[in-house]
């Protein structure tokens, strides 16, 4: 069963940190070639944030860099997704997407399989 379970979300003022954390079934963990994080704010589509391949490697979007962190423990099937440095515009609802084709860099959420029911990050100036 493909389950993705995302907490930690919340507010805080601009300038402040968050974790966020998701869970994710084990078979779909190991066989993801991309699984990341997403954020969709109002009005908007949803855009990738910061994603690791089956190897290992991250790819951050221009406007997260610097600012946020992707890790992974293996050994809980779980993605973290550290947020300093949080501005106004960061404010969205976060999900957590794996996918066991997509290529890992940019994805387009459109083409990812699985999803978490997401959590929201208000940053407030």
């Amino acid at each position: 069963q493909v389950r993705l379970v995302e907490s930690g979300g919340g507010s805080v003022q601009a300038g402040g940190s968050l974790e966020i954390s998701c869970i994710i079934s084990r078979s779909t963990y190991s066989s993801s070639a991309c699984m990341g994080w997403f954020r969709q704010a109002p009005g908007k589509e949803r855009e990738a944030v910061a994603t690791f391949n089956r190897e290992g490697y991250t790819w951050y979007a221009d406007s997260v860099k610097g600012r946020f962190t992707i890790s992974k423990d293996n050994a809980k099937n779980t993605l973290y997704l550290q947020m300093t440095s949080l501005k106004p515009e960061d404010t969205a609802m976060y999900y957590c997407g794996a996918d066991p084709y997509v290529w890992y860099r940019n994805p387009s959420a459109a083409r990812l399989s699985y999803w978490g029911q997401g959590t929201q990050v208000t940053v407030s100036s």
